[in-house]
């Protein structure tokens, strides 16, 4: 993954794949619906919509005129919601989550801490059987490469305070262990006493407890990495690029918006993206 220096800290870019994309053809007769001018498209699949659906020739439209004329001329973009596009995203953080959120015309499936902290958990409880139970920690954790920051100063210092954080917890909770891992692995505690390593690997092979992050998510920070599927509408596309693909925006979000660009296909950035259009077509 590229990696980047800001502020004294690196970290890594995210990397962004398009799963899906409708087209530009539904948008099209969507538009021809409104104002009953099918016969005026170029593109001859629009043309006979009303006497015949070619749905596969309409999905592989690539221009469309009158698309062009809405959104650069008249600002008419409510059109172009019928066309959307899947992203998935791997590797950005939980800092820019929170303000990716904020943009609320799009379906977002996240990876989950509840359902998915098990390892930092397993690694946690099994460094107890170690000699250096600090060290056995750092070494687990960072193997699962749960940060955005590239730099291994840095991470030991977010491991070590997910380290101190569960510390704490255990010190306070009586029930740790029944809320860190399962109870068809309760038994494996006893059965490997002094032995870190093989009590981890036996926890990770074992049955991962539901729920788990219920009652460890504070132990995430914002720079958690996180994955995520997400689908806009171009219309709400053209104001994430807006916002997002500016100076004004923090710097991790502004990797991911670019990165999300870079993978969208021209056609779509031909109607949403004013410095796209003016570098391409009218440079």
């Amino acid at each position: 993954m590229e990696t980047v220096e800001m502020y004294g800290i690196t970290y890594y870019k995210p990397q962004v794949f398009l799963l899906q994309e409708t087209g530009l053809g539904v948008a099209e007769i969507a538009a021809r619906t409104c104002y009953d001018s099918f016969d005026n498209s170029e593109n001859n699949a629009v043309k006979q919509a009303p006497k015949r659906l070619d749905i596969e020739a309409i999905n592989a439209i690539e221009r469309s005129e009158l698309l062009d004329n809405l959104a650069w001329v008249h600002h008419h973009h409510s059109i172009i919601e019928h066309a959307t596009l899947s992203y998935l995203v791997k590797g950005t953080s939980r800092g820019v989550l929170q303000e990716h959120a904020r943009h609320r015309l799009q379906a977002i499936s996240v990876r989950s801490t509840r359902y998915t902290m098990s390892s930092v958990l397993n690694a946690f409880v099994a460094s107890r059987e170690a000699n250096d139970s600090r060290a056995f920690f750092q070494k687990k954790v960072d193997a699962l490469d749960l940060f955005v920051i590239a730099d291994n100063i840095y991470r030991t210092i977010e491991i070590d305070a997910i380290y101190d954080k569960l510390t704490f917890q255990r010190q306070r909770v009586e029930e740790f262990d029944t809320l860190a891992i399962a109870k068809s692995s309760m038994p494996l505690l006893s059965r490997y006493e002094n032995d870190a390593e093989g009590l981890y690997e036996a926890l990770e092979a074992g049955k991962k407890k539901r729920n788990v992050g219920d009652a460890f998510k504070h132990i995430v920070t914002d720079n958690w990495k996180v994955d995520m599927v997400v689908t806009f509408n171009i219309r709400s596309l053209k104001n994430y690029f807006d916002l997002r693909d500016s100076g004004a925006a923090w710097f991790q979000i502004r990797w991911l918006a670019q990165a999300m660009k870079a993978v969208t296909p021209e056609k779509y950035l031909r109607l949403i993206d004013k410095q796209f259009r003016t570098e391409r077509y009218e440079g």
